[in-house]
């Protein structure tokens, strides 16, 4: 464990407390620096890793405490609004110096012009190999953002912080709309990144890309020298040498109230013993006397001695205990929806081929942002069970509305289709908007399983960390983190247990966690799983049947991840 000194540190936390309008503290007197170079920032769901970036950023203003920063900060948040009709040249910040250049070559000397420009004559040229860079054509420069996809528009307006050239650069979930080329384009522009840049990601491969992961964690921020995989062996074994501690110091503990209890016998004996030489006046009264109090004088020392034995070793249990963590993690365990091996569940075609997803099977869907994946889910999802020999509604492929820009270059598509042999599906958006805003937690998830009595579905709750009064309060209430929470326990505590599990970039809003819960819960799961995800490393785990990819003809064909 490293911590960069404030002398060599880019940003210095100090004491930084940070409270929400109702009273919430989101943060409370975090201290701590980050060093110039690559640091990923890593921490639970509602650790405050976002408001701490938007604290560094100035976005928000501290309730208390400081944020010192060596130079000028820019800042890409995690969501990302993008103005559909503003220039992609304003989206990188260079609009009026490129646009007061393009005036002065047409001839307008207007002094106004030459002040927008300063320095910056380059600036066409700068800005088109910063979209080069990016992996994005120079020819952007001048099209609406509207025209570009919501991986493009990341792309662009980190290359627009790139091209400011700032010190200190916070990106706050950078891949979370991106797929897999645009992701290895920013992989290389972490690689080639110069300052110092903090990263709040789930993202492994981009985390790997880190010179130091720090975390954020019960209010205390600990930076790390290396990479998330060398923080997370350096972690497991403090925890795997915290817990062998608190082991051997229960037993000491154990040892020390035994023999405290031994010496208090061997006392009360020697009690008894004395009291009745007194009684039977085997020896003079004067002798008798002070043998007493020599006895009471080495009973107080022996009472003192092994008092003091027993407090050490209950301190030391103590302290061995504070260093295990004993997060509060989500238990996924999954109904068994007693789906036989031979039971068709869905079947996936183009105009050339079909794939059957086949009892309790584990299926990926990949492709570029654009490809229509999540339109392909919206219509195995809506579009109502289709028996074996029934022919489905033909399902033109649009963009993935969660995953492309409102305007889309037009082009000629194959028809995919997507036909369920079962009505028992549960799906869980890119967009958690299937809950009832105005109901409770519980009257939301109960709805989902109206037959499990309410004691029961409590317990399956609490696996979910919503317990006590949280399941109590309206789903409009909820932070961001929790309503996905809710989502997710709504779809995977169902009742009946669905047949067909359908997620669309399921790990954009879990920490790594609660990732590695539901892995584990996926991998057990009887029935039947399709995910759309941009997250290879997460995929591989899963031990996956089949990988699907559409392509750039929008053709579907088999896969690997590893291709």
């Amino acid at each position: 464990m490293s911590h960069p000194s404030p002398l060599h540190a880019s940003v210095v936390l100090d004491r930084l407390t940070f409270a929400w309008p109702d009273g919430s503290v989101a943060l409370d007197g975090v201290s701590g620096a980050f060093g110039s170079g690559r640091t990923g920032l890593v921490g639970r769901n509602g650790a405050g890793k976002s408001t701490l970036l938007r604290l560094m950023a100035g976005a928000l203003e501290p309730t208390s405490g400081f944020v010192t920063a060596s130079g000028e900060v820019a800042y890409l948040p995690q969501q990302l609004t993008l103005d559909v009709d503003r220039r992609v040249s304003e989206l990188l910040g260079v609009s009026a110096a490129l646009d007061a250049v393009r005036a002065i070559t047409a001839g307008d000397v207007d002094p106004a012009h030459f002040e927008a420009v300063g320095d910056d004559w380059d600036i066409e040229a700068r800005a088109e190999a910063s979209l080069a860079e990016a992996g994005l054509d120079p020819s952007f420069l001048d099209r609406r953002v509207g025209e570009l996809s919501g991986g493009e528009g990341v792309l662009v307006a980190i290359a627009g912080i790139r091209l400011r050239r700032a010190p200190i650069t916070l990106l706050d979930e950078p891949t979370n709309n991106l797929d897999r080329e645009a992701r290895a384009k920013l992989a290389a522009m972490v690689r080639a990144w110069k300052g110092t840049l903090i990263v709040v990601s789930h993202d492994l491969s981009l985390l790997e890309l880190m010179d130091d992961t720090a975390e954020l964690y019960a209010q205390n921020l600990s930076v790390f020298g290396g990479p998330y995989s060398h923080w997370r062996a350096w972690l497991d074994a403090e925890q795997d040498a915290a817990k062998q501690a608190e082991v051997t110091a229960a037993q000491a503990l154990r040892k020390e109230k035994r023999q405290r209890i031994e010496a208090e016998v061997k006392l009360a004996h020697r009690a008894r013993t004395a009291k009745k030489a007194e009684i039977e006046k085997r020896v003079p009264k004067i002798v008798a006397h002070g043998r007493k109090m020599a006895a009471e004088v080495s009973a107080g020392g022996l009472r003192t001695e092994v008092g003091a034995k027993e407090e050490a070793a209950h301190a030391a249990r103590e302290e061995a205990g504070r260093r295990v963590r004993s997060d509060a993690s989500m238990k996924i365990e999954l109904p068994d929806p007693q789906v036989s091996r031979s039971r068709r569940i869905a079947t996936i075609r183009d105009e050339e081929r079909s794939w059957v997803i086949q009892g309790p099977e584990r299926v990926a869907l990949i492709g570029r942002n654009g490809a229509g994946k999540t339109t392909l889910l919206e219509r195995l999802v809506t579009g109502g069970v289709h028996h074996a020999g029934e022919e489905a509604p033909p399902a033109p492929i649009a963009p993935d509305g969660a995953e492309s820009g409102p305007e889309v270059r037009s082009r000629t598509r194959p028809t995919l289709r997507a036909e369920a042999h079962t009505d028992q599906i549960g799906y869980l958006p890119q967009r958690v908007d299937g809950l009832d805003e105005q109901r409770s937690v519980f009257e939301n998830i109960a709805a989902a399983a109206p037959h499990v009595p309410e004691k029961e579905l409590r317990n399956r709750l609490a696996r979910f960390l919503i317990r006590g009064a949280t399941a109590d309060r309206p789903v409009a209430a909820l932070s961001g983190g929790e309503r996905f929470r809710v989502a997710l326990a709504k779809l995977l505590l169902a009742d009946p247990a669905p047949h067909l599990v359908v997620l669309d970039e399921p790990t954009n809003n879990l920490d790594l966690d609660t990732v590695d819960q539901l892995v584990e819960a996926l991998r057990a799961y009887r029935g039947a799983v399709l995910i759309v995800s941009h997250d290879d490393a997460f995929l591989r785990r899963l031990d996956l049947d089949l990988t699907l990819e559409i392509d750039d003809e929008g053709l579907l064909q088999e896969t690997s991840l590893d291709q």
